[in-house]
């Protein structure tokens, strides 16, 4: 019987790669028939190798899932930018390889993002998800997070509302 170990940990540099090839993959999942075409394929484009790279470089805080050596996920974490929510620390993006979503990495990756934010001293969390992102709304409300505010998020002049949802704790 082969075991496969789940490991969740700070992304390095030699994952760029790895994570690039994640958010083009959930990206083009997620939000294919959402976002415009055009502006989905130049945002999936400009964070490249080098953008990871730099990113896990600059100090952002990158957390990725393993699963038997293979990186399915990757969430970036910090400070909250709403300055209207009173929560103290945000996840800006958590996403995993489509072949490994429902099976729970997702809610792990998410649970050990809450607490790296809680670690740091950060009260509160924060999660943005499209309106339009069906599977998004149910995995952050079955997580246990509260729909509190709206907001719009615009591309190529087609305005898309996003739902914040908390969580105080």
């Amino acid at each position: 019987m082969n075991t496969l170990t789940i490991d969740i940990r700070k992304a390095e540099p030699r994952d760029a790669s790895a994570i690039a090839e994640v958010h083009q993959q959930a990206w083009r999942g997620a939000y294919s028939g959402i976002i415009p075409h055009r502006t989905l394929t130049s945002m999936i484009n400009r964070r490249g190798v080098d953008w990871w790279a730099n990113a896990i470089r600059r100090a952002a805080t990158v957390l990725v899932v393993e699963i038997g050596g293979t990186v399915a996920g990757y969430a970036t974490i910090g400070k909250n930018r709403a300055r209207e929510l009173r929560q103290q620390g945000e996840i800006y993006e958590l996403y995993l390889r489509p072949e490994y979503q429902g099976i729970g990495l997702g809610s792990r990756l998410f649970k050990a993002a809450k607490a790296r934010l809680a670690d740091h001293g950060l009260r509160g969390l924060v999660v943005w998800a499209l309106e339009d992102n069906h599977n998004a709304l149910a995995f952050y409300a079955g997580n246990g997070g509260r729909d509190i505010a709206e907001g719009v998020e615009v591309f190529e002049q087609r305005a898309l509302k996003k739902v914040a949802f908390v969580w105080n704790d």
